[in-house]
């Protein structure tokens, strides 16, 4: 069973990284069609369907009882989209050490608002649980940041030109199809990985946080390294402070609405901490330059790996 996990999954990452390849073709098509900044629409319609994968897990895992493998899944995958993400698209930039992931967008001057959010689950879980209470909380200032990124993105909006406009009703069907196939394709990667690490040992405890935090960052990926490639730094940037947003704030908060949970406080601390702090550093990068070059790249996935030492050496009991 473990070779077989492990061909399945290698299989439905190449569906993936396929997939993400169309889908940042019709992206593009959409974004001339509506007259709207790149950054916009990966921020909005990529980002959301891309959640989909921690969005069911963490949802169903709330609806089985057992809240905090969704809860690790979203706070993990949040450390990994702020810096192993973020430092692999870098990477994968075009240019030498100067090149990087371009920020170009006028929204992302307001990055003192992204790392505000981000503080928000630490300091409601700082008691060692989530209540329904607080999950609506997170809910609420999640949805008016949102709304106003959508408020915001009207006076930004970059005007196309008509001869390159695209027709919208077929960009849109065709986007949705391969987004379906992306996250499907996401959903059974990260259900393999999931079976392969139960296979070779690695600790329940550390499933949520490291497998399948890291496996649910896939689309984002997947889709941000082909968008880069093709010099659409802003989808790229869209897609992963959407869904980090989305995942820290709205899906967090719909879980303890489902069901609120405990746990011990030095999990929120290292957790919600963690991410906190990468998003203080991913910020100040995108500061430097207006761009996150290939060392802060380095440097970014070195802080990811920093942060799963640290998982196994505080939940080693379980090992």
């Amino acid at each position: 069973m473990i070779w077989t996990n492990l061909a399945l999954f290698v299989i439905f990452l190449i569906v993936l990284l396929k997939s993400a390849d169309y889908a940042i073709k019709y992206s593009s098509k959409l974004a001339r069609a509506m007259h709207l900044q790149e950054f916009i629409v990966s921020f909005f319609v990529i980002a959301v369907v891309s959640i989909l994968p921690e969005a069911t897990i963490s949802i169903m895992s709330a609806i089985q009882g057992d809240s905090q493998i969704g809860f690790g899944t979203l706070l993990g995958s949040n450390v990994a989209d702020l810096t192993i993400v973020f430092g692999i698209v870098a990477l994968f930039s075009s240019g030498g050490v100067s090149g990087g992931i371009k920020v170009k967008s006028k929204l992302l001057r307001n990055d003192f608002f992204y790392i505000v959010l981000l503080l928000f689950p630490l300091l409601l879980g700082f008691d060692g649980s989530l209540s329904r209470i607080d999950g609506g909380i997170l809910v609420v200032i999640g949805s008016l940041f949102f709304y106003k990124m959508y408020r915001d993105s009207r006076r930004f909006s970059k005007k196309f030109d008509q001869a390159k406009r695209e027709p919208f009703k077929k960009s849109l069907i065709f986007l949705i199809i391969t987004l379906a196939i992306l996250i499907t394709s996401a959903f059974l990667t990260v259900k393999y990985a999931e079976d392969f690490a139960h296979d070779v040992g690695i600790p329940a405890i550390l499933i949520g946080v490291t497998v399948l935090a890291l496996g649910t960052c896939l689309p984002e990926l997947a889709f941000s390294i082909k968008a880069i490639r093709k010099d659409h730094d802003d989808l790229a940037l869209g897609d992963i402070l959407g869904t980090v947003v989305a995942d820290g704030t709205v899906l967090l908060g719909i879980v303890a609405l489902i069901n609120p949970f405990s746990y011990a406080p030095s999990i929120m601390y290292v957790l919600g901490g963690a991410v906190f702090l990468s998003a203080v550093i991913s910020f100040t990068f995108m500061k430097s330059e207006k761009s996150i070059n290939k060392i802060e790249g380095m440097i970014l996935i070195f802080f990811y790996i920093l942060f799963i030492f640290v998982q196994f050496f505080i939940n080693k009991g379980g090992i």
